[in-house]
């Protein structure tokens, strides 16, 4: 299990699809790329204890029955960076 944001969009599968898309985080700025990765930094307003970095070119998905819920959260403005960097890593953008 490790830290991660789920990314995907609930329209683009369907209920029944077992998985999810998934950007995982990382405290190690070693393995953040400058133009596919975001700095999290924490604040009240996330819940986040500490720095992290949201890997935008490692994008994977994984099943929803290992998806826990966290106390931490991103702001839709990140989300919405993370999806560009996504699409720029796969080639969309």
């Amino acid at each position: 299990m490790r830290p991660a944001v789920v990314v995907d969009d609930s329209g683009l599968f369907s209920a029944s699809y077992p998985n999810v898309i998934l950007v995982p985080l990382s405290e190690d700025a070693e393995f953040a790329m400058e133009d596919l990765s975001l700095i999290i930094e924490p604040t009240a307003e996330n819940g986040c204890p500490k720095r992290c970095y949201a890997l935008s070119h490692c994008v994977t998905t994984n099943s929803k029955r290992r998806i826990r819920p966290t106390p931490s959260h991103i702001l839709p403005e990140q989300l919405q960076i993370i999806r560009r960097q996504v699409a720029l890593a796969i080639g969309l953008d």
